[in-house]
């Protein structure tokens, strides 16, 4: 008899084109995911799968079964949550990508939360600043800070996600502080690498100004930029969420603070449907919670705009 996890088994191998691949996927052992395969093709009396040095691919019976097992495993997956929703819990397992910085200092304590909320609840977390496919990588969300590109991808926004120009006490004192934009170009930057637009934009009145950065440290990691300006080798910019705790003790101060640069949003995005899956609902309720409104990092910016900070909470 082909039970679900059979099932389950079968779609990994097709989705990834290979026994060894699946297996890693799926946590098992290669011998396990054929025994399963065995198990259902000969319940089925056919071969469903075309094996070749170079892989795997279903064949003409395969790929019915594929769309059959995807048709019953999304009603299985349905029906467990609905009926897990009657008794206020949420099951299944949440796969989620998040940004490396904002991710591990903010993120990590959001999940611990839910984590002990919904104990049924399994979640596997990525942490990267690559844009990954939800759909082709099989992610439930993903918390994505910036700009979004138009896609067929929904997207909530749950708070801002605003930064700053900083630099060392130390690098200010030695290099002098700018007082408009354009004095950046005199001054070593410390130059951010991830981003497409290489330009710091910062507004000046009601317009906005963009400057070309120069210096000789440049990283596609905003901590390592951090690092180097608590140093004292330049001035760099980056989001409150990673550089509150450096201004509040006073290890770097705001640079140009009449001069903001421009705001964003932190969002969760997920693939197209009507239906939030439970653990995609909880997760964004749960972020709302924490990040909508005035994020508590944002405290820096009264240190920025020259206000006296509030003691923490």
């Amino acid at each position: 008899m082909i039970e679900i996890e059979d099932m389950r088994c079968f779609l990994e191998v097709v989705k990834s084109g290979g026994f060894n691949r699946a297996a890693a996927y799926l946590g098992i052992s290669k011998s396990i995911v054929s025994r399963r395969i065995a198990r259902i093709e000969a319940d089925l009396g056919t071969v469903l799968l075309n094996r070749t040095t170079r892989g795997v691919s279903p064949t003409e019976p395969g790929l019915e079964f594929t769309m059959r097992c995807e048709r019953i495993l999304a009603e299985y997956d349905d029906a467990r949550e609905a009926v897990a929703q009657h008794g206020g819990d949420v099951v299944g397992c949440l796969r989620l990508s998040a940004p490396l910085s904002f991710g591990t200092r903010h993120v990590v304590p959001v999940l611990s939360e839910m984590a002990k909320r919904h104990p049924r609840l399994e979640i596997d977390v990525s942490f990267s600043d690559r844009k990954v496919d939800l759909i082709a990588e099989r992610f439930d969300a993903a918390i994505r800070i910036g700009t979004l590109q138009d896609s067929s991808l929904i997207a909530r926004r749950i708070g801002p996600a605003r930064s700053v120009l900083v630099a060392s006490p130390d690098y200010l004192d030695r290099r002098g502080r700018p007082e408009k934009p354009a004095d950046l170009t005199d001054h070593d930057c410390l130059i951010y690498t991830g981003s497409s637009d290489p330009d710091i934009t910062l507004r000046n009145g009601d317009r906005w100004v963009s400057i070309r950065p120069s210096g000789r440290l440049r990283s596609d990691n905003g901590d390592a930029l951090l690092a180097w300006a608590i140093d004292g080798l330049g001035i760099t910019g980056g989001p409150t969420f990673m550089l509150s705790d450096a201004l509040e003790s006073g290890a770097v101060e705001p640079v140009l603070a009449g001069f903001p640069l421009a705001e964003h949003g932190i969002y969760v995005i997920r693939p197209p449907g009507a239906n939030v899956p439970g653990k995609v609902r909880v997760l964004i309720d749960i972020l709302v919670e924490h990040f909508g409104g005035a994020p508590h990092w944002d405290r820096c910016l009264m240190h920025a705009a020259g206000e006296p900070l509030a003691p923490s909470a």
